[in-house]
């Protein structure tokens, strides 16, 4: 007997994937906003796939903002933006 593989929605493409597949955005406890490619950081978690496009179709519809209850500063857009592209060079 498999194993159940747990699915989550990416908030850019809204494709149902594997959770592995995924990296977790994650607004803290005390509201700072990053991203958490362990998936093990606290606090409110909200999925997005591995391209930059997706992040930024996510930030474009206001998804990651309904998905955290809050209005996410353009600071922290920019340092999303740039942590996903540093880290999936392609």
């Amino acid at each position: 007997m498999q194993k159940k593989i747990p699915l989550r929605q990416c908030l850019g493409c809204r494709e149902m994937k594997p959770k592995r597949e995924l990296i977790r955005t994650v607004r803290s406890p005390t509201g700072e906003i990053t991203l958490d490619f362990t998936g093990k950081k606290p606090g409110r978690g909200a999925y997005v796939c591995q391209r930059s496009e997706c992040l930024k179709r996510a930030i474009k519809s206001k998804a990651l903002s309904r998905a955290f209850g809050v209005e996410i500063p353009v600071s922290v857009i920019e340092a999303l933006n740039e942590q996903m592209e540093t880290l999936y060079e392609f």
